[in-house]
């Protein structure tokens, strides 16, 4: 079971993941997702994704998806190894094989993209915060 995006119909596993779609979309330039947050949930932007996930899965069509969301289920068919991530996976010579260029400093990025990145950065620590709070 997911939601459909009200906006654009695009399959979503979860009020959370849906929360994420609309407002990633949104600030990367797509106006029928920012008008439909700003007529159904304003003041989207200053929420955290559980807040506008609770606002925005009342105007989403719950649908039963062909496929299982692999993390939405306790039953895999394969083994999975905790202790590797993903940056793991391959050698590197710097000390920190996640340390690369951040994307705000390639001179290819307009202002507009640029000015997106931030917003996502400062929604992804706001949600981190949320989220050690909650946990504490």
């Amino acid at each position: 079971m997911g939601y459909a995006c009200p906006v654009c119909d695009a399959p979503q596993m979860d009020g959370k993941h849906l929360a994420n779609h609309l407002a990633f979309t949104a600030m990367l330039g797509n106006a029928d997702h920012e008008t439909w947050l700003d007529e159904h949930a304003p003041g989207w932007s200053d929420e955290g994704h559980r807040e506008l996930a609770a606002r925005v899965t009342e105007f989403a069509e719950e649908r039963e998806y062909p496929q299982v969301f692999e993390d939405t289920t306790d039953q895999h068919d394969h083994e999975h190894d905790d202790d590797v991530r993903p940056g793991d996976l391959f050698e590197d010579d710097t000390e920190n094989p996640h340390d690369i260029e951040p994307p705000e400093q390639s001179p290819q990025l307009d202002a507009k993209t640029q000015e997106a990145i931030e917003e996502a950065k400062r929604m992804a620590k706001a949600h981190r915060e949320a989220d050690e709070d909650e946990n504490a």
